[in-house]
C-alpha cells in the first residue's frame, strides 16, 4: 500500500517538475516556436500510440489503419469546434469528447466484422478501411463544405497548448495503465499470448478484443482532436496509411506490451523524424518509406522484443495482487 502510494506521489512530483521545466524553456525561448510544435506533435503521437499499444501491443490485434481513426477524431472535433466555437473552452472540451466518441464508435462498428479475422487478414482489412477514410475525407466537402475535402480544413480554433497536451497525455497514460492492469487488461494479454487457450479458460475473446479495439480507437480520436486544435490546417493526407506506420513503428520499436516503451519511443520518434527532415530536406519525403522499412528490419534482427521488451518502469510497473476471476469475461 505504502509502496504504491510512494510511486503515485513520485509520478505526480515528476510530472509537475517536467511540466515546469518545459514551461520555463518555452517561456524563455530555449525551446523556440518551431521545436515547440515538434514537442506538441510528440505528445499527440504518444496519445495515439498508446491506443495502438492496447490494440496490438497488449491484445495482439494487428492494425494498419490507426491513422484513419486519428483523422476521424481530428475532423469530427474540428467540425464541432467550428460549429460551436462561440462557447469558448467548453466547445474545445466538447470537441475532444466528440472526437473520442466518434472514433471509438467507428472502431466499434468496424471491429464487429474485422475482429473475426486473424493475423494478416485483420491488418489488410484495417489498411483497406484507412484507404476508405482517405477517399471519404477527400470528398467530404460535397456533403459538409466546412470539412474542405481534398483542400483541407482550416479555421479550427488553435487552443491546444502545452497544458492541454501535457496533462491530457498524462491522463491517458494513467487510464491506459489502469485498463491494462485490470481484469480486462489481463484478458487482453492472455489473448495476445494464446487466443485459443484464453477461450478455453473462459475468456470471452471476441468481446475483449472488441472492447480493446474500441478503446484504442477512442484514444486515437482524442489524439486527432488535439491535432486539429494544434495546427491551423489539416488535410486528408495527414492521416494517410503511411502515418499508420508511424504509430506501428513506435509500438514495435518501444516494445510490444510496454507502455514505458511506447511513451519514450513516441517522443523520440517525433524528434527523430524532424531531425531527418532537417538533414535530408525535401528528399525526406522520398526516403521516408525506405527509412521506415530499415528501422523495422533492424529492430526485428537486432532486438525483436523492442527497446524495452515489455518492461515497465516506475508508476507503470504492475502491482501484484490476488483476486477472483471476473465473471464478466466469461461467455
Amino acid at each position: 500500500m505504502f509502496q504504491k502510494t510512494n510511486k503515485m506521489l513520485l509520478m505526480v512530483i515528476g510530472a509537475v517538475v517536467l511540466y515546469v521545466l518545459l514551461k520555463i524553456m518555452i517561456t524563455t525561448g530555449v525551446i523556440n516556436p518551431y521545436w515547440q510544435r515538434v514537442l506538441f506533435y510528440s505528445l499527440i503521437v504518444t496519445i495515439g500510440a498508446l491506443g495502438l499499444g492496447i490494440i496490438y501491443g497488449f491484445t495482439g490485434q494487428f492494425s494498419l489503419g490507426h491513422a484513419a481513426f486519428v483523422g476521424l477524431g481530428a475532423y469530427s472535433a474540428g467540425y464541432f469546434s467550428k460549429t460551436f466555437g462561440q462557447y469558448g473552452g467548453l466547445s474545445f472540451i466538447g470537441a475532444l469528447l466528440v472526437g473520442m466518441v466518434f472514433a471509438g464508435l467507428m472502431g466499434f462498428l468496424i471491429g464487429v466484422p474485422v475482429l473475426r479475422l486473424k493475423s494478416d487478414y485483420l491488418g489488410i482489412a484495417t489498411l483497406g478501411f484507412g484507404f476508405i477514410v482517405k477517399v471519404a475525407l477527400d470528398n467530404a466537402d460535397k456533403i459538409i463544405p466546412e470539412l474542405g475535402g481534398a483542400r483541407g480544413m482550416v479555421g479550427t480554433p488553435q487552443v491546444a497548448n502545452l497544458e492541454w497536451l501535457f496533462f491530457t497525455a498524462l491522463i491517458v497514460i494513467v487510464l491506459t495503465r489502469n485498463f491494462i492492469f485490470s481484469t480486462y487488461g489481463r484478458a487482453c494479454t492472455s489473448i495476445r499470448e494464446d487466443e485459443t487457450a484464453a477461450d478455453m479458460i473462459g475468456v470471452n475473446t471476441f468481446k475483449t478484443k472488441l472492447m480493446a479495439f474500441t478503446f484504442g480507437c477512442a484514444l486515437a480520436g482524442l489524439g486527432g482532436g488535439l491535432y486539429a486544435h494544434t495546427y491551423p490546417f489539416i488535410c486528408p493526407g495527414d492521416f494517410y496509411f503511411l502515418q499508420s506506420f508511424d504509430y506501428l513503428i513506435v509500438v514495435v520499436l518501444g516494445g510490444l506490451g510496454s507502455m514505458t516503451g511506447t511513451v519514450v519511443t513516441a517522443i523520440g520518434w517525433a524528434f527523430l523524424l524532424e531531425g531527418l527532415r532537417f538533414v535530408l530536406g525535401p528528399q525526406f519525403v522520398d526516403f521516408r518509406g525506405v527509412i521506415y522499412a530499415l528501422i523495422l528490419i533492424i529492430t526485428i534482427l537486432v532486438r525483436r522484443q523492442g527497446i524495452f521488451g515489455g518492461k515497465e518502469f516506475g508508476f507503470l510497473v504492475p502491482q501484484v495482487r490476488r483476486e477472483k476471476p471476473d465473471a464478466a469475461l466469461r461467455g
